[in-house]
């Protein structure tokens, strides 16, 4: 009885692919730290739960590649091979080598391209030279150890699988047929004395036992090791037939006690993230495909309008108990509502780590020496935000590395360190997130932006613009300064990309820059792109959403104060000016204003700004409907969603209306404090 492998399979290419980013992540640390034996470790293991999970799916290009990978491992961690520079680059270029097998097994059915089998002809050839050599020299010799090659033996293994080793994933062929590249099986026994009677016979359950007669070179220790990933889920003996009897085997027997890990892989895995041989806590994670987690939130967020819909009837009814239970239920879907978007947050981290990689490589085919410093990791956002992220990041320390940081003489003579630092920073602000890419080099040549945006007819002839404008002007459409094209991205060159790409995820960034001090790009990102809290105003029948994270407080005008705001188009907010913006103008309402007006004071970032409203409605927990292609021009919009009286509100996108306020003071004179609207 056999059972269809294919999510199995998949299962195993996603946890390869964590694989390969921790061994990356500890060679790269090991690069950092030669003596770093939990790296070391880390390394070895990963190597080898790949190995022995691609054996149980028959995957024979990765077992071959990764077993000399394996070997060499293994010689470095008891020390038979030291490290140096040389091993680290080769080990990561066989770190993608393997990626690239996986991925051959992903989407080509495992079809190698020539280019991919003569990538692994030259690192096989690599790596033979840290493998130890077949006979020792004269008065020489070589160590022994339990998995160096041996004669043939004839080893006997008694297997038994459990009655849920189908439904955890397993099928029990795949071992048999990974024995068999491990040398001839000569024999197969199938005992069925433990199938039951028909009447209590299950067929999603297994009942057989396998006695096998196998002859091969490979060690005890190596047999051992085809059942390690179904070890709590069968009882197995393994013994030489043929071998001396004064130095027996070493008998392994294991019986279950606990159920088999959900997926082939997973028991392995877990024993790499925790870096011992211990039992993880069982259940302690699951994996959730991406695709039902989106329709989890979907669904939680038209439970949000429907919960919205009865509360509001429930008001118009008049029955006190009926409003307690939908202020009840209304609550459960908030707790909800909440749980669903903490399943969706994941830690930047693992996004910034695996730039690590990224620096070292570009570094050295620059010839710089340059440092990423992580700070942040730990923050959590969106992980849609998360994957869309990654692109711009890259595109952003690469130009940081190429145009940015200077080689070690132009370091030196600037009195400089001879090392560039690159850092990468992420933490919450004002309920965003704020990722900060910020390096210690040349900074930005203002005169030679202006001068170039002069040129492309960008800026007009004599304007009189601030630093913050004329540095952002590198964000424009092919723009840059660069002096030649190399490989990397020029500073400026696509970043009218990087800025469109944020702008999709409704993020802005913006940068700043020293002359020879560094450079600081700052991309300011919403924690989430589903559901928000929101703050509802009105204005004429008309319903808007001001996201709540970024409200301050509220202010009602009284008269006087209006009249005064209106010619001023600032308020003195305690002493402090404050900018206005009347969203009945700004969205074009027909109309005399209502009698009683209020300013709902919001930040963005440094900026901060009053939008005066008529009516101020409260809280509501606003999910986020994208607008068609239709109102897309709509300044001021960032999308919109579905009261629960069924009506359509558009949400404000504040940091648009800040932007333009500040726009707008950039191009007039400003308006000194002691000129501002004083409140009597």
């Amino acid at each position: 009885m056999s059972i269809n492998l294919d999510q199995a399979q998949q299962t195993f290419i996603v946890e390869a692919r964590e694989l390969l980013q921790v061994m990356e992540q500890s060679l790269l640390q090991l690069e950092n730290e030669p003596g770093d034996e939990d790296a070391i470790g880390a390394v070895f293991r990963a190597a080898h739960t790949i190995k022995g999970s691609a054996g149980l799916f028959g995957l024979a290009p990765i077992v071959g590649f990764t077993h000399i990978v394996e070997d060499v491992l293994d010689r470095l961690r008891e020390g038979s091979v030291t490290v140096d520079a040389a091993l680290i680059a080769l080990l990561l270029k066989c770190g993608d080598h393997m990626l690239e097998l996986i991925e051959a097994v992903d989407h080509h059915d495992g079809a190698l391209q020539p280019a991919t089998l003569e990538r692994g002809e030259v690192l096989r050839e690599a790596l033979s030279a840290y493998q130890p050599l077949q006979a020792a020299p004269a008065g020489g010799e070589i160590a022994v150890t339990d998995d160096a090659p041996q004669a043939e033996l004839l080893w006997h293994i008694s297997l038994r699988f459990g009655v849920d080793v189908f439904r955890n994933g397993m099928d029990p062929l795949s071992f048999l047929r990974y024995l068999d590249t491990l040398g001839q099986v000569l024999q197969v026994t199938t005992l069925t004395d433990s199938i039951p009677p028909v009447d209590a016979w299950d067929p999603e359950s297994c009942y057989l036992g396998f006695e096998i007669d196998l002859r091969s070179n490979a060690s005890h220790t190596t047999l051992n090791e085809v059942f390690d990933f179904v070890r709590d889920d069968c009882e197995v003996q393994i013994c030489a037939v043929d071998e001396p009897s004064d130095s027996g085997p070493a008998t392994g027997t294991e019986l279950v006690t606990q159920a088999a890990p959900a997926s082939p892989t997973q028991a392995a895995q877990q024993r790499v993230a925790t870096g011992s041989d211990a039992k993880p806590r069982d259940g302690a994670y699951v994996r959730v495909n991406a695709d039902k987690l989106d329709e989890l939130i979907n669904l939680v967020g038209e439970l949000v309008i429907a919960s919205a819909g009865a509360s509001l009837l429930a008001r118009s009814c008049n029955n006190d108990p009926l409003q307690e239970a939908t202020s009840t239920v209304s609550g459960l879907v908030e707790e909800i509502l909440d749980g669903a978007l903490h399943l969706r947050m994941i830690p930047i981290g693992d996004t910034f780590n695996r730039f690590r990689r990224v620096v070292r490589d570009v570094s050295q085919e620059l010839g710089k020496d340059i440092d990423l410093i992580i700070n942040g990791a730990e923050t959590e956002l969106d992980k849609t935000v998360v994957e869309k992220i990654g692109d711009p990041l890259m595109h952003l320390l690469r130009n940081a590395m190429d145009h940015g940081i200077e080689n070690a003489d132009a370091r030196r003579a600037a009195g400089k360190s001879a090392k560039g630092h690159l850092s990468l920073n992420a933490y919450h602000d004002s309920g965003s997130i704020v990722i900060e890419i910020a390096d210690d080099g040349a900074g930005l040549n203002r005169e030679r932006i202006l001068e170039k945006a002069q040129e492309r007819g960008l800026v007009a002839s004599g304007a009189q613009l601030s630093d913050q404008e004329i540095y952002n002007l590198i964000f424009e459409a092919g723009f840059s300064t660069a002096e030649a094209v190399t490989n990397l991205s020029g500073r400026g060159v696509g970043m009218d990309v990087v800025k469109r790409n944020i702008t999709l995820l409704r993020g802005t960034v913006d940068l700043d820059s020293r002359p020879g001090q560094g450079t600081v790009v700052r991309i300011r990102l919403p924690l989430t792109l589903a559901i928000i809290n929101g703050f509802l105003v009105g204005i004429d029948q008309s319903t808007y959403v001001i996201p709540l994270d970024m409200v301050q407080e509220c202010i009602e005008l009284d008269e006087r104060q209006r009249q005064s705001s209106r010619d001023q188009g600032y308020l003195d907010l305690r002493g402090e000016v404050l900018p206005l913006v009347d969203l009945r103008e700004h969205f074009s309402h027909e109309g005399p204003a209502a009698r009683r007006q209020n300013v709902v004071v919001v930040r963005y970032a440094e900026h901060k700004a009053g939008l005066v409203v008529d009516d101020l409605l409260g809280e509501f927990q606003t999910v986020i409907k994208p607008l068609g292609k239709l109102f897309g021009a709509l300044r001021g919009i960032s999308g919109s969603t579905i009261l629960g009286s069924g009506a359509v509100a558009l949400i404000l996108d504040v940091p648009a209306l800040l932007n333009q306020i500040v726009q707008q003071e950039a191009r007039t004179p400003q308006v000194p404090p002691q000129a501002s609207v004083v409140v009597r």
